[in-house]
Formats: structure tokens, C-alpha cells, sequence
């Protein structure tokens, strides 16, 4: 019986992904005996990216090591973090959008405050150490495709280039809308009208207040990886950030198919 004390609120199908990735796994790998069943190292793996939960209280809540579990959950994670889309895939479903929508997320880690790399002052009353996600959904703000993670200093125009997703969206046509941070990204992306806003023309006000109803669909996939509670305070290595994000990606993906 698959049972933890968590409470997860998650559909039973990403528990069954999961299962079945895992058991994929062992048996291409030749595993003869584990001390959990992949429904089990499913479920500890789940418990660590929905709730948070730290790798001593999954040790202790499933009744294995602390390597153990650090080990488990680290190999779910990687088998899931395949199944996310790749940029090119990520293209081919924009291109039958009537648009997609961009932005960039802050995921907050635990770090000094002298770790200039992964300090972001985007926002002034937020400013904090993360790592730059840029997200891409389409126009109901579902989740489409999610960026390996930069440092938080990146900027987001900066990390859109660096993936290659602006030269994808400009090759495949795509139109995007996307907040003034990216001013200046090309033609397929179109961002709101800068200046102050008793400067702008009533033609330019409606402009972008028409612009911000549509981007505001975007924050619900903000909202959504949020939900994962790993992700709102990441206490690992910087190294691992891209695999959590991903994992998340394939498991929302396969939650909304």
C-alpha cells in the first residue's frame, strides 16, 4: 500500500509515471533487490519535490538511510527530468499556438550574501540569491517549456539568448508576448510600450493594459512550479536546479495531457 504521512495533493498519474520510469529503469540497469519498490521510491521522490521534505525526513519517514534516500530520490528526479521537452519539441507545439507567452522566474536558494553570481536585484523589495528560470507557456498560461537554470544575476534577456529561445522564436515565426525586460528581443516579441505613464498616449495606455491581461495568464505558471514547494527556498547545489526544474516540467505536463 502506498502510504505517506505527507498528504500529497497530487493525481494519481504522476505517481504511476513515476512507478513506471523507475521500473524501466531497474530493469535496463539489471537491479535484483532495493529496499524500496519503485512505488515507494516514487512516493519518497514525490514527498521531496510537492512538500519539500528534507532527505532526514524522508530517511526517517520510509525507514532508510540518509544515503539511501538522497540516492532515491536524486534517480527519480533524473529519470523524470528526461521526459521534460527540449527546446526544439517546445517549438513545435508554440508553432500551432496563436501565440505563447515568456517570462522569467526567480527561484530562491540558500546563500550568502556576498555570492554575487546568484544575486538578483530585479525587484527592489525582493531582491535576493536564485536562479533565473524563463518560462514559456501558451496563451491559457500552460506550461509548454521551462529553461535550464542560470545564475539569478543573469538577466532575463540575457538568459532567453543564452538558451537560444529568441533565435527560436524569430526561425519558427512565433509570436510572443513577454513584459518589458525584454525590450529589445526582435520582431516576434512584442513587449509593452516604455516611459512614464501620464507620458504615454491613451493609444499607448490601452496598448498596455491590453499587454499586461494577456502576460497575467503567464503568472499562473509562475504559480504553478511554485506549487512545489522544493522550489520556493532550494537548499542544493546549484548543479542539481536544472533536473528539479525539468522533473517538475514533465510531471505538470503529463498531470495536464
Amino acid at each position: 500500500m502506498l502510504v505517506y504521512s505527507s498528504g500529497l495533493d497530487l493525481s494519481t498519474s504522476a505517481l504511476r509515471l513515476l512507478r513506471r520510469e523507475l521500473t524501466a529503469r531497474r530493469r535496463r540497469i539489471g537491479t535484483r533487490w532495493r529496499r524500496l519498490a519503485c512505488g515507494r521510491q516514487a512516493l519518497m521522490a514525490l514527498a521531496h519535490l510537492r512538500c519539500g521534505h528534507t532527505f532526514a525526513q524522508l530517511a526517517a519517514g520510509f525507514g532508510v538511510g540518509l544515503a539511501t534516500a538522497h540516492r532515491y530520490v536524486t534517480e527519480a528526479v533524473g529519470a523524470l527530468a528526461v521526459l521534460a521537452p527540449t527546446l526544439r519539441q517546445a517549438m513545435a507545439v508554440a508553432a500551432r499556438k496563436a501565440f505563447v507567452i515568456l517570462d522569467g522566474t526567480l527561484l530562491p536558494i540558500d546563500r550568502i550574501a556576498d555570492d554575487r553570481p546568484f544575486y538578483s536585484g530585479k525587484h527592489r523589495k525582493h531582491r535576493k540569491h536564485g536562479m533565473n528560470v524563463q518560462v514559456l507557456t501558451d496563451p491559457f498560461g500552460k506550461l509548454i517549456w521551462a529553461s535550464p537554470a542560470l545564475a539569478g544575476a543573469v538577466h532575463d534577456i540575457q538568459a532567453a539568448r543564452t538558451h537560444g529561445l529568441l533565435d527560436a522564436l524569430s526561425t519558427g515565426g512565433i509570436r510572443c508576448w513577454a513584459d518589458k525586460a525584454y525590450q529589445g528581443s526582435g520582431p516576434s516579441v512584442r513587449v509593452p510600450f516604455r516611459g512614464r505613464w501620464n507620458k504615454l498616449s491613451a493609444g499607448k495606455k490601452a496598448a498596455n493594459r491590453a499587454h499586461a491581461k494577456i502576460r497575467a495568464l503567464g503568472e499562473q505558471a509562475m504559480a504553478t512550479l511554485k506549487s512545489w514547494r522544493l522550489l520556493r527556498k532550494l537548499r542544493c547545489s546549484t548543479t542539481r536546479i536544472s533536473d528539479l526544474v525539468k522533473a517538475v516540467l514533465a510531471l505538470e505536463l503529463t498531470a495536464s495531457a
